[in-house]
């Protein structure tokens, strides 16, 4: 497959506005996947050992594998790979679409792959989403866009490989981020329109449906067998993978929603700045037109972007990445309003003040962010654990309350308590009894960080939790008027100096 230059560059471009991640420390989730990562050691009843997180094991071999080759900050580097990436595929999407609207000039076809990589390679450069952590969404969402690619290619071709590897990627995706349901959703919908709608034998559709199916056995069998082979059970698996979601939203449901409502709004105004409103309700425009043309991919498309809207609706956390999760099917419809625009089935024309708009906003975030960062940004979480580290003995123990893992991870110290994130603590640990037991044993932690005031969520049993930092613990300091400090009583003075003033500038050196 040949590309203009256009998609080369943008390709390009989405791995350069990933720098941010050059210039900031790791986030929570980061520190936590390779605080798992590092501590891995299966066991019958938990999945990853020490710690506890409700990932797949996909996620957590990624960031071994990183940090083993280049250091704690190497995955980075990979999610900037996977962003051109994304963009490769989309362009690859993109020419299949059109193909698939009655586009055969190759020169068109190209124009049409440009448009919609450059708008692509904005959409996840975007820094209002977030250009510093490489995560789930943004390792999953290059294999899901692909794999669309691949049923759209699959269907033209009438080729069972390529269906075969659809299969695999929208299941291997889910490795990642469970809640990446796109590629499957376009894919079956895609597949079933196609035999529907008589341009695709109902036989031939069963054999791609088989070879698909096939093909997501691949990444499902390797993760069944490597927990069975670590000595881990499969109900473990299960349950850290798919079903402690639903216990966890039941938790969700019944807490204090202060920080996810505040959430919400953010959410809803990043989608709007980003360009993504715009895209989808111009695509919504043209959806009558687009299915009197072609109806299957059509629906497909609409079937992906509600699946994906639905799955971040549902979460329940809000949380800025997900946004993340919606760039394939919307890079997908772009396709369609470009193809749309090229066939002129309509008088206006949308696709290129869309993707003008979506890069003017790339463009204004990234300089943002870079100015923001230019005046200086002190990362308190860090300094408040290289405090802790600084003042630390050898063999101290740290605990963070309320799911701050960065905080854990530049104390350098090992925590006794398995939840490094607050939703995992609330669902497993509900009146916090293994929290107590491990303040109340033997073997206390040295030092206790109240990343989250303990009273936060007042369904918990807190009271407990206070009497034993009473009891057991002394005050020392509150980091930067945000983090208070606790250490195990003890005849000597403990003095912790947290740097509250100097900016945080680059990874080196760390």
């Amino acid at each position: 497959m040949r590309w203009g230059r256009a998609v080369w560059l943008a390709a390009l471009a989405a791995f350069v506005a990933r720098f941010p991640g050059l210039l900031w420390p790791l986030r929570p989730d980061e520190a936590g996947f390779l605080l798992v990562a590092r501590n891995l050691h299966p066991e019958p009843d938990s999945l990853y050992g020490r710690y506890w997180v409700d990932r797949p094991p996909p996620i957590i071999w990624l960031m071994q594998a990183t940090d083993t080759v280049g250091g704690a900050y190497t995955h980075r580097v990979v999610g900037a790979v996977a962003c051109s990436l994304l963009v490769l595929a989309a362009a690859a999407a993109a020419r299949e679409m059109g193909l698939r609207a009655g586009i055969v000039d190759r020169v068109a076809l190209r124009r049409l792959a440009a448009w919609v990589a450059v708008g692509t390679a904005a959409l996840v450069g975007n820094a209002q989403i977030d250009p510093v952590a490489a995560k789930g969404e943004l390792f999953g969402i290059p294999l899901v866009l692909a794999s669309c690619w691949l049923a759209l290619r699959s269907v033209r071709r009438l080729t069972t490989a390529d269906a075969f590897w659809a299969g695999c990627l929208a299941v291997l995706a889910l490795g990642f981020k469970q809640s990446i349901f796109g590629g499957i959703v376009f894919g079956a919908v895609l597949l079933v329109g196609s035999a529907a709608a008589r341009q695709l034998p109902w036989r031939t559709a069963g054999t791609f449906a088989l070879a698909a199916a096939a093909g997501a056995v691949l990444p499902v069998g390797v993760v069944v067998a490597w927990t069975l082979a670590s000595g881990s059970r499969l109900h473990t698996l299960w349950y850290a993978s798919v079903s402690f979601r639903s216990d966890a939203s039941r938790v969700i449901a019944s807490q204090s929603a202060e920080g996810a409502q505040s959430r919400i709004g953010l959410l809803v105004t990043v989608f709007v700045g980003v360009g993504m409103l715009l895209l989808l309700v111009c695509f919504l425009v043209r959806v009558p037109t687009l299915v009197r043309h072609d109806a299957v991919p059509v629906v497909a498309v609409l079937a992906m972007v509600g699946i994906d809207l639905l799955g971040v609706a549902l979460s329940g956390s809000f949380w800025l990445p997900y946004l993340f999760v919606l760039i394939p099917p919307l890079a997908l419809a772009l396709s369609a309003l470009v193809a749309h625009d090229h066939l002129r089935l309509s008088r206006y024309r949308l696709s290129a003040p869309v993707v003008v708009l979506v890069v003017a906003s790339s463009v204004v975030s990234l300089v943002s962010w870079t100015a923001a960062w230019g005046v200086g940004r002190v990362p308190v979480e860090v300094r408040t654990g290289e405090a802790i580290a600084a003042a630390a003995r050898p063999g101290d123990r740290v605990l963070v309350y309320g799911g701050r893992a960065d905080i854990q991870w530049s104390s350098r110290a090992d925590s006794p308590y398995p939840h490094l994130w607050s939703l995992p603590m609330r669902t497993l640990d509900p009146g916090l009894d293994d929290l107590r037991a491990v303040l109340t044993g033997t073997n206390p932690p040295t030092w206790f960080v109240e990343a989250t005031y303990i009273n936060t969520w007042s369904e918990l049993g807190t009271r407990p939790i206070e009497r034993s930092l009473i009891s057991k613990y002394e005050f020392v300091v509150t980091a930067c008027d945000r983090y208070r400090i606790y250490h195990l009583n003890t005849v000597d003075p403990v003095h912790i100096d947290v740097d509250c003033r100097t900016p945080y500038r680059t990874i080196w050196g760390r």
